[in-house]
């Protein structure tokens, strides 16, 4: 017996697509000035949607016909001669113009379907599919994830305008393997481009080519995405190659993924993320669209199981582990790629952040540690070894280099070396020849995850520099204890602080074990965060916002921090 329609989500899925359809359909003939391409077609593919559907206000609607027209006009004026879309950074793009491409193979396949009302767009759709077809047929890309984009907008250009050369460029590139990992990650460990990207993709492919392992890549890849999901509805980015490592990513845009394999599989596990990711309220307009083309989108969810706590994960390729309890959520991370790449470059995972800790609505957003050597920027651990059950090991060894002359044979009378970089700068030193007298400095931070909040041990070696921890608390709390240094900022020294929202809080104690008493509230030299030359020689930074608080000191340290999550003793 087939699992009954849920009409509640349809209708919501429908209200979304008109929030965005009944504009443009009341002033149909008007051009949308400086609409990008990928934006239009999408426009065009919703408005044909909310004329197929009886759920939207839309529905039958001669005037979102109208207004599909138009816009439909306007992307056709954005098609370049070698069928490619002109418009962003990405100039000449066939990835670019493949996100656009697929929503105009889907726009056809619902206008097609909609009788002779909708011929004259049908046509115009296939105008510009195929004007595109050559160019994404030899084009190439530049990140991972636009082979799986270029590689549906193939499949979905043969689905409805069936071409053996299509089909054998899909090949070409699924050829190469798909970039998951044994953790069931994409190689660029971005949810970003895993909901909006890598997941519907293969999703396609999966259904046009009949392919069984791209259907069990996506369910690896919401799996793994299941341990990913934080207290606040969002998922966690710090792992994150892309740009999205540095900002929040709502739990919203896997709705589709997993309802659809929660209705298919009938996990339940699936279905308690998918109604998580529509608790906010559904906003997507593309939502109707996706349930005309797949509709077992529309069927009732399985029962979703319970929540268990407490639960732990150690994702190991991306060195992240978490842990879950009724009372405390904390993530700690040790996969940067800086330190083996000794550089910040987009498609490398960069951020600083090793620890968050939600307890309720208080939130502590970031712990990073600054240290004052040769400029080589905050604390990224280079090695994250687990030592026991919730109990980590992040480690991360720096080292600069004085130089001596070179040797005789490789001297120069003109005095033109080669210009190299040897990882602090630049110059003409031919360094690599050189003898080097080396300087290190080791951070060592073991970090216990409890079921209230997490231990660090912090231990700092080396010449005498300064360090600072920096404790970024997102916005809406009161602090109390430590003293005000300027700027919303405060200093933590031996005295205990908490963070309050609410009833919601968070403690942080420090004892100094080894070394220096911690510096005070005058020294502001040390009590900062320092990106890094890589950010300041551009006047950059990755600097966080929010109620920071720091202690610091000049090291070498041994020092212990607790961070307790829970709620205050009620007043006696």
């Amino acid at each position: 017996m087939p699992t009954p329609l849920d009409h509640e989500f349809v209708r919501a899925v429908a209200r979304a697509a008109d929030r965005e359809a009944a504009p443009a359909a009341a002033r149909p003939d008007e051009e949308p000035a400086g609409m990008p391409h990928r934006a239009l077609a999408r426009r065009v593919k919703t408005l044909i949607a909310a004329y197929r559907c009886a759920d939207s206000a839309l529905h039958g609607s001669g005037r979102a016909v109208a207004a599909a027209a138009t816009h439909l006009r306007a992307l056709r004026a954005a098609q370049t001669s070698t069928g490619l879309f002109a418009g962003g950074d990405n100039v000449q793009s066939p990835p670019d113009s493949a996100f656009t491409v697929n929503d105009v193979c889907d726009a056809h396949v619902l206008a097609a379907g909609a009788g002779p009302e909708l011929g004259e767009i049908t046509a115009g759709l296939a105008e510009i599919a195929g004007a595109a077809s050559g160019s994404l047929l030899t084009g190439g890309i530049h990140t991972p994830n636009h082979r799986w984009e270029l590689c549906a907008a193939l499949a979905r250009l043969h689905r409805s305008f069936p071409d053996g050369r299509l089909l054998d460029r899909v090949g070409e590139w699924l050829d190469e393997g798909v970039d998951i990992d044994a953790e069931g990650l994409y190689s660029e460990r971005s949810a970003n481009y895993a909901a909006h990207v890598s997941n519907p993709s293969l999703l396609l492919l999966a259904g046009v080519l009949g392919r069984a392992d791209l259907l069990d890549a996506v369910e690896r890849n919401l799996t793994a995405t299941l341990d990913l999901i934080r207290p606040d509805g969002t998922v966690e980015t710090v792992l994150s190659r892309r740009q999205d490592q540095n900002h929040p990513f709502p739990l919203a845009p896997y709705l589709p993924h997993y309802r659809l394999l929660a209705v298919r599989t009938g996990r339940g596990d699936f279905a308690r993320a998918a109604r998580l990711a529509a608790a906010g309220g559904i906003d997507d307009p593309d939502l109707l669209a996706e349930t005309l083309l797949t509709p077992d989108l529309c069927r009732a969810l399985p029962a979703p199981d319970p929540e268990t706590l407490p639960r732990d994960r150690y994702v190991t390729t991306a060195r992240l582990a978490t842990r879950a309890s009724a009372t405390a959520h904390t993530v700690l991370y040790g996969g940067s790629d800086v330190p083996e790449h000794r550089r910040i470059r987009s498609g490398l995972a960069c951020n600083p952040t090793f620890l968050r800790l939600f307890a309720g609505d208080a939130v502590l957003d970031a712990v990073r540690l600054s240290r004052g050597f040769f400029d080589l920027g905050p604390f990224r651990a280079a090695d994250m070894q687990q030592l026991a059950a919730n109990r980590y090991r992040l480690t991360e060894t720096l080292t600069a280099a004085y130089y001596q002359p070179l040797p005789k044979d490789r001297r120069r009378d003109d005095g033109a070396y080669r210009m190299a970089d040897e990882g602090r700068f630049s110059a003409a030193m031919s360094f690599a020849d050189r003898p080097r007298d080396e300087v290190s400095h080791t951070t060592r931070v073991d970090v216990d995850l409890r079921e209230d909040g997490a231990d660090l041990r912090i231990d700092i070696s080396g010449p005498r520099v300064p360090w600072a921890l920096e404790l970024t608390f997102r916005p809406g709390g009161v602090t109390r204890g430590g003293e005000p240094i300027g700027d919303g900022r405060r200093c933590l020294t031996t005295e205990p602080m908490t963070y309050r929202v609410g009833d919601d809080e968070i403690r942080i104690e420090a004892v100094v074990e080894a070394g220096e008493p911690l510096a005070g509230p005058d020294r502001s030299d040390v009590l900062r965060y320092d990106p890094g030359q890589d950010h300041t020689v551009v006047g950059g930074t990755d600097a966080t916002t929010g109620n920071r608080v720091y202690l610091g000191g000049l090291g070498p340290h041994t020092l212990t921090v607790a961070l307790r999550a829970g709620r205050p003793a009620p007043a006696v």
